[in-house]
């Protein structure tokens, strides 16, 4: 990646995630990241892409932390607990403002829009993911508690912009054990 092109996301990152993606305009973004309009639009044709190639870097991030998570356990169920620290570890750190998808999904209400598709892109693979970290602890519905999570996750992720993080934080920890903790009794499927 070339420096400009580097600079430039970097800026857009940091602007994106702390003020707003309608809130920053491209001019904004040239002037902190010191380059030429041309530059821009040499490497983002529109701000359309400059934000999707924002929300890609944001899923490679935690795509990152899901196979670190997986590399450091065996178990399946550590496994999922340390996806859970990653997203805790998140909330917790100093300018968190929630969730850069769901934030770009409430400015981006279209489906059909790019920066949406980016979002749910996100999202499929993040539920795809748990469902099958939950299929390794030998649920028997692997999906509903996939699901779970995520709707767990959106709501720390929510609320700890909010409010104190810690307390959210525990919460939502203490729920993933209880996924883990509880076996479904439901048959499956056949």
């Amino acid at each position: 990646m070339s420096e400009a092109r580097s600079r430039l996301l970097g800026t857009a990152t940091e602007l994106f995630y702390a003020e707003g993606l309608h809130a920053v305009g491209v001019d904004r973004v040239i002037a902190e990241a010191q380059v030429t309009r041309a530059t821009l639009y040499r490497h983002f044709p529109s701000k359309d892409d400059l934000i999707v190639t924002y929300l890609v870097q944001a899923d490679e991030a935690i795509r990152t932390q899901v196979d670190a998570a997986r590399a450091h356990g065996a178990d399946p169920d550590d496994i999922i607990r340390a996806v859970g620290r990653t997203i805790t570890d998140d909330i917790q750190r100093l300018g968190f403002r929630g969730c850069a998808f769901l934030n770009a999904a409430a400015e981006y209400p279209d489906p059909t829009h790019p920066v949406h598709q980016a979002v749910l892109r996100h999202r499929q693979w993040f539920l795809a993911t748990l469902t099958e970290l939950f299929s390794g602890t030998g649920k028997i519905d692997p999906e509903p508690a996939a699901r779970h999570f995520v709707m767990l996750r959106d709501g720390a992720m929510a609320a700890g912009c909010l409010t104190d993080p810690k307390p959210i934080c525990e919460t939502f920890l203490r729920g993933i054990e209880g996924l883990l903790t509880y076996r479904s009794r439901q048959e499956p499927a056949t």
